[in-house]
């Protein structure tokens, strides 16, 4: 089977000529997808808007009825972050619903695997209110209507954007179906994903959050992965895979104090996707967050699309110079020692 893209066709319409978290970040991943020559081996699948039974499974009545409120004043600012403009509200809707058709792409056996490449982005949007560029919350929709509409038991999400998921771990923080890992740098906007927060009651546990200090790149990321990310979700035993796939953790990026290369996010995602196929049957799905410098972002899209695709990675992939990384191995200690989930885990897989 394919590997499957969805991409979101209104998306121009929430757009802002001053802001970082513009069109003309789609604009160079579909330039950089027609360069790298993958489209022919790409099935692509047309969204459809999400519904408002799906909104409402994730975000309360109000953060749709304050979109659109101000997408019918033509616009305007949820915070000093957030904009929105007369077409946000059916960029967003598709934006979830893109999310929504790649996880049923592959719940269904359309698609072997799917990336949805769709913004706004969603991962900062909590279920009272848009922030963080963010309007709704896109794989937290998908993720939801995956155990909601498609029987999914469990679900797994990584989220390497270099900023907190804060909204996707709030919509599941006491969700025993959900195991949310997130690897972020600290400190950094939103402020949250300390590595105390482990859930709620029935969630208690699924809740990894990895911070990382500034100027960690291909080697710390790689580490954290192996180490704690890949054995966490392996005992959790996922039927599906979601990534919030951020790549505002690149050297270039102008937002994140990260220097992880092309390379490495390559090598991320590699380990996701086989680790997909060792234990949900290679269902893994990416989802479009960060990433703001437009080549950087173009080069991670491409050799994200190369792993899903079962290639090796290709084209441009410099490394940041020369630079030393943190030491972490008291973080990794600390996280073995104190996490709940890794009480189960140690004398299992590894």
């Amino acid at each position: 089977m394919a590997t499957a893209i969805i991409t979101n066709p209104a998306h121009g319409a929430h757009d802002h000529a001053e802001h970082v978290e513009q069109a003309a970040r789609l604009r160079a991943i579909e330039q950089a997808i027609d360069a790298s020559g993958l489209r022919p081996a790409l099935l692509e699948i047309a969204p459809q808007p999400a519904s408002m039974a799906q909104i409402l499974a994730v975000h309360h009545p109000r953060v749709l009825e304050s979109l659109r409120a101000a997408t019918q004043r033509g616009g305007g600012w949820f915070d000093q972050d957030t904009y929105c403009t007369a077409g946000s509200l059916d960029a967003a809707l598709l934006a979830a619903g893109a999310a929504v058709r790649a996880v049923e792409a592959v719940e269904l056996g359309q698609a072997a695997n799917a990336f949805a490449i769709v913004r706004p982005p969603g991962h900062h949007a909590t279920p009272d209110r848009p922030m963080g560029f963010c309007l709704f919350n896109n794989v937290a929709i998908a993720a939801r209507h995956a155990t909601m509409a498609l029987g999914v038991e469990r679900v797994a999400i990584v989220d390497y954007d270099v900023h907190h998921g804060n909204g996707t771990q709030d919509c599941f923080y006491d969700d025993p179906q959900v195991l949310f890992c997130s690897t972020h740098a600290t400190p950094l906007y939103p402020d949250s994903g300390e590595m105390h927060e482990y859930g709620l009651d029935g969630g208690y546990g699924n809740t990894l959050n990895i911070p990382l200090p500034h100027g960690s790149g291909d080697r710390t990321l790689l580490r954290v992965f192996d180490d704690l990310i890949l054995p966490a979700i392996h005992d959790f035993a996922p039927q599906l895979l979601i990534v919030s796939a951020g790549y505002d953790g690149h050297w270039a990026d102008p937002l994140g104090p990260f220097t992880l290369s092309t390379r490495g996010y390559a090598a991320l995602t590699r380990r996701l996707v086989d680790l997909a196929g060792a234990v949900c049957q290679g269902k893994i799905v990416l989802v479009l967050e960060g990433g703001y410098d437009p080549a950087a972002l173009g080069e991670c899209v491409v050799t994200s699309l190369r792993a899903l695709l079962g290639q090796p990675a290709e084209g441009n992939l410099q490394s940041a110079a020369a630079i030393e990384e943190p030491d972490i191995d008291l973080l990794v200690r600390q996280v073995k020692h104190h996490h709940p989930i890794f009480q189960s885990v140690w004398g299992g897989w590894m």
